[in-house]
C-alpha cells in the first residue's frame, strides 16, 4: 500500500552513523529535503539492525510457501516498522485530527492532475494513526459524496462482523466535511508495505505513464454507476496494454491466490454479502504468496438505494474472479476484453494444467447451472490440502523464529537491572552501596563486560563477550571471573552464581524503596 525509500548501506555513506542525534541541515543526505531543509524521518540502516547472516547461524536458509529465509524476514519486519513511523512532509494541507485519526499520510502519490480511482470514483488514500489505541489505520476516502440516508451505514456494521485472513477488516466509516468538500471514508487496517496485484504481477512501468496508468481528473461531483451499467476500469485504455504473454505466474502461486479469494468469498457470501472489489487494484499482496481483499464495503454505502439484487452480485463476483485469473495467467488485465478471450484461452490451455483452464471457464460461465462458491471448492479441492500443508509449515516456521528471540528478553531485563543498580548518586554515602559493598562486584563485573581494553588501550567492542557473560550471569554458572578494579590495585575471584545473587539483592533493594515510596 505504501512504497518507501529505504536506505541500504553502501561504500559512498559509510561516514553516516544511523545512532548519531547530531543533524544539521548541510548534510549530504538525500533525505533534507525541501525549501525549509526540514528532516522529517531518520532513515533507517538495515546493515546496522539485519546483517546478513551465514546460513549456518540462521534458523532457515530456505524459502517456505509463506516465509521467507530467516535473513530476509527480518529485513522485512524493519521495513514495515519504518513504514509505519515514517511521516507526511510538511504542505500536505491535510487535517490535524478527524474524527479521532491523527498524523494523515497519502499512500497514494496525488497531485493536481491525477487521481487514484475507486473504478471510475475519485479516491484517495491515507494512512492515520488511531488516538485510542494509537495503531495506524487505512482510510479510503470518496471525493464529492453526498449521503442521503443513514441506513447506508449499516452494511459497514454488517463487513465489520467478517474476520477472516484474506480479506481486509472493515472498522467504521464516516462523512466529513474536512477536505474541502462532502467525503465518504471507510476505515480499514493497515498493512504495511502491501502491494496491489496489479502493481505486483500486471503494471508494466515503461507502458503506463512513469508506472501508473493515467487516471484522469478530478470531477466536481461523483455519479454512482447504476446497477448492470459498466464501470470505467483503471484498465480501459488498450493501446498503453502489453501483450498476451505466456505464463504470466507460477502455477504453484496462482493456485495459492484461487484458494485464498476463494476462502474470502465464500465467507462473504455466506453472510449474506456480495465482494465487488474483485479486482486486481483492489486485492493487496500483504506477505509472501499471502492475498487480501481490500475495499469491501465501499459500494454498498455508495449504491445503498439502488436495492441491488444479493444473488446477481454474488454471481458477478465469480465473473470477475474468474476474469482475473485470466489476466494473472497471460499477464494482463485485459484477457477476456477487446477480442483477447480465445488467444488467452489457448495461452491457458499451452501453459497450465487442465484444472486452472477449468475453472477460470467456470467461474468466467455467465449462465452455468450450478453456479455458487461452493461448486468452486469442489472443483480445487484437490488444491486445498496442498495450500493447508505449506500453511503449517509456514507457521512452525514463524514459530522457530520468535523461539529464536525469546532470549533477548532475558539479556534486557539483566541490562536494565544494571542501569537501575549503578552510579546511583543518592546512595553514595550509603556503606551498603560504598565501593566495599557487594554493589562494587556489580560494578566491577559492569566494567569486565562492557569497558574492556586492549594491550594498546583501545576499548573492546566485542558483542559476542557481552553475550556470553550476560548468558552466563543469567544462568547463575558456578564458573569464576576475576574483576579488577579501574586502578588494578584490587582484584576479586568470584562466580557468576555469586554476582547474580549481588544484582538480585541490589534490584530487590530498590524494588522495596520504591513501593515503599509509593
Amino acid at each position: 500500500m505504501a512504497e518507501v525509500d529505504t536506505h541500504f548501506y553502501d561504500d559512498s555513506q559509510a561516514h553516516f552513523n544511523g545512532y548519531s542525534t547530531e543533524y544539521t541541515q548541510n548534510m549530504e543526505v538525500p533525505y533534507y529535503t525541501g525549501p525549509s531543509q526540514v528532516y522529517m524521518n531518520e532513515p533507517l540502516d538495515y546493515h546496522l539492525y539485519t546483517p546478513t547472516i551465514p546460513s549456518a547461524f540462521v534458523t532457515s536458509s530456505t524459502a517456505n510457501h509463506f516465509v521467507p529465509p530467516s535473513s530476509e524476514l527480518r529485513q522485512l519486519l524493519q521495513e514495515r516498522s519504518h513504514t509505519i513511523r515514517s511521516v507526511p512532509f510538511p504542505g500536505s494541507n491535510l487535517p490535524e485530527e478527524l474524527q479521532g485519526y491523527h498524523t494523515f499520510t497519502p499512500i497514494d502519490n496525488v497531485n493536481g492532475s491525477e487521481r487514484k480511482k475507486f473504478f471510475n470514483l475519485n479516491s484517495v488514500v491515507y494512512r492515520a494513526i488511531n488516538s485510542t489505541d494509537g495503531v495506524p489505520y487505512v482510510l479510503r476516502r470518496i471525493e464529492n459524496f453526498r449521503l442521503m440516508q443513514q441506513a447506508a451505514f449499516n452494511a459497514i456494521e454488517a463487513w465489520s462482523q467478517i474476520r477472516h485472513p484474506n480479506i481486509v477488516p472493515v472498522h467504521e466509516a464516516f462523512t466529513t466535511r474536512s477536505f474541502n468538500d462532502s467525503s465518504l471514508v471507510v476505515v480499514y487496517s493497515y498493512y504495511a508495505n502491501a502491494q496491489t496485484l496489479y502493481d505486483a504481477h500486471l503494471k508494466k512501468s515503461p507502458l503506463h505513464n512513469g508506472g501508473r496508468a493515467t487516471l484522469g481528473h478530478s470531477q466536481s461531483s461523483v455519479q454512482i454507476p447504476q446497477y448492470g451499467q459498466s464501470v470505467t476500469s483503471p484498465f480501459a485504455s488498450s493501446q498503453s496494454m502489453p501483450q498476451l504473454q505466456m505464463g504470466g505466474l507460477p502455477e504453484r502461486v496462482l493456485w495459492s491466490y484461487i484458494v485464498q479469494i476463494s476462502s474470502a468469498i465464500k465467507r462473504v457470501h455466506e453472510a449474506g454479502l456480495a465482494v465487488r472489489t474483485i479486482d486486481a487494484t483492489k486485492i493487496l499482496l500483504t506477505g509472501k504468496n499471502r492475498v487480501r481483499i481490500g475495499s469491501c464495503a465501499v459500494w454498498d454505502v455508495l449504491t445503498y438505494d439502488q436495492h441491488l439484487d444479493v444473488v446477481a452480485l454474488q454471481h458477478d463476483d465469480l465473473q470477475h474472479f474468474g476474469r482475473l485469473i485470466f489476466a494473472l495467467c497471460c499477464n494482463n488485465p485485459q484477457a477476456t476484453t477487446n477480442g483477447n478471450f480465445q488467444k488467452s484461452l489457448e495461452i491457458i490451455s499451452k501453459t497450465y494444467s487442465h484444472d486452472v483452464k477449468n475453472i477460470a471457464l467456470f467461474l468466467i460461465s455467465k449462465n452455468h447451472p450450478h453456479k455458487n462458491i461452493s461448486t468452486v471448492f469442489e472443483m480445487i479441492s484437490g488444491r486445498l490440502l496442498t495450500e493447508l500443508d505449506d500453511a503449517f509449515e509456514g507457521m512452525d516456521r514463524l514459530e522457530n523464529e520468535m523461539l529464536s528471540e525469546l532470549e533477548n528478553a532475558r539479556l534486557v531485563r539483566l541490562l536494565c537491572k544494571f542501569g537501575f543498580i549503578n552510579e546511583r548518586p543518592e546512595f553514595a554515602r550509603d556503606a551498603r552501596w560504598s565501593e566495599t559493598g557487594d554493589r562494587y562486584i556489580i560494578k566491577l563485573f559492569r566494567d569486565y563486560v562492557f569497558h574492556q581494553i586492549d594491550e594498546r588501550g583501545n576499548p573492546v567492542t566485542n558483542m559476542s563477550h557481552v553475550l556470553t557473560c550476560l548468558n552466563k550471569l543469567d544462568a547463575g554458572t558456578e564458573e569464576k571471573v576475576m574483576l579488577v578494579a579501574r586502578d588494578e590495585q584490587s582484584c576479586l575471584v568470584v562466580s557468576y552464581k555469586e554476582i547474580k545473587a549481588c544484582v538480585d539483592a541490589a534490584f530487590s533493594d530498590l524494588s522495596r524503596a520504591s513501593s515503599t515510596m509509593r
